[in-house]
């Protein structure tokens, strides 16, 4: 009998020893040990949206990230987790209290989602997850992609592009340019070895930016030009692409797609330039439109200019700059 005492009482003393030894762990490095920070968050609806979520961010690039929902929040307190892969835990980022977030681009691939929780720390309600992309555009890197970039290629390494590469909700930088938003960037142009002065820049760029096409949809074959309110539409094909030479020395490759259904309300052509000379996402671009192939590669000084609808003007500046 007194053996079985004594080695129940080791027993308890071990496994004592044990907890006391995890939570000491726990505390020393910060982890949330707890169930709810490592489960899936069950059935809890994912009827929260977040807003803000950039299509990419530049390594180091703040985060800014707001949850919102139809729920009565009344005594619900914000979550946020965050995971690297899919194949990690969720893990709670101890530093948000809000249903906003903040953070900085270091990872590639993150996770984040927003859940709601009451003070038993049951989730009543979470988001979707949201990811992050970083995508510093290879030129921020690499020598050979800067030269590419800058206009300097070999014909040998231009190949053809479907439009998938432009696909997407694009907006028009002109009105930017017009309330002063892009100042900084003529600024940051001509303090950075440029010819002209500030203003000059933006004198220059009000040329190129100018358009009253404020919004353009790419999906499958079909532009949607958005103008003054109204939307015309109509069905592209890719039409090869054409290699310019600038009177710099440098050089840039239009991609050309030709309507196929003739609508009178869409440009016959229009043909795109991004810096780019090989399948790739665009992450901007220029565009030329009209009726006469020919007489579109000729014009190099209007080139209205189009970035993300989810980019706003400070988030544009910022490319903008780091190009």
């Amino acid at each position: 009998m007194k053996k079985k005492l004594a080695i129940k009482l080791v027993s308890t003393l071990a496994l004592t020893t044990l907890a006391l030894t995890a939570c000491q762990l726990s505390e020393e490095t910060g982890t949330d040990t707890s169930a709810e920070a490592n489960q899936t968050h069950g059935e809890a609806p994912k009827n929260v949206d977040i807003q803000g979520l950039s299509s990419h961010y530049h390594s180091g690039d703040t985060i800014t990230l707001t949850a919102s929902t139809d729920e009565d929040t009344t005594d619900l307190d914000w979550h946020w987790y965050t995971k690297n892969t899919s194949d990690d835990a969720w893990e709670l980022d101890s530093g948000q209290g809000s249903n906003e977030y903040t953070g900085n681009a270091d990872t590639n691939g993150l996770e984040i989602k927003a859940v709601l929780v009451d003070e038993n720390e049951k989730p009543h309600a979470q988001s979707l997850p949201a990811t992050i992309e970083i995508d510093d555009h290879g030129h921020v890197h690499d020598e050979e992609s800067q030269q590419i970039y800058n206009g300097y290629f070999d014909d040998d390494q231009v190949e053809d592009r479907l439009l998938k590469d432009w696909e997407g909700d694009w907006q028009s930088v002109y009105p930017y340019l017009e309330d002063g938003s892009l100042d900084d960037v003529f600024v940051h142009k001509a303090e950075s070895g440029g010819d002209m002065t500030a203003e000059e820049y933006k004198t220059y760029y009000e040329e190129g930016y100018v358009t009253d096409v404020d919004r353009i949809v790419i999906e499958d074959d079909t532009f949607y030009f958005f103008s003054n309110g109204d939307e015309q539409s109509s069905e592209y094909e890719y039409g090869g692409y054409e290699i310019l030479t600038y009177e710099k020395g440098n050089r840039g490759v239009r991609y050309i797609f030709k309507q196929i259904d003739e609508s009178d309300d869409m440009p016959t052509y229009i043909q795109f330039s991004d810096h780019s000379i090989f399948p790739t996402k665009s992450h901007h671009f220029h565009l030329y439109w009209g009726d006469n192939r020919e007489a579109l590669l000729e014009e190099v000084a209007n080139w209205p200019t189009y970035y993300p609808t989810d980019l706003d003007a400070a988030q544009i500046a910022r490319e903008m700059i780091a190009h």
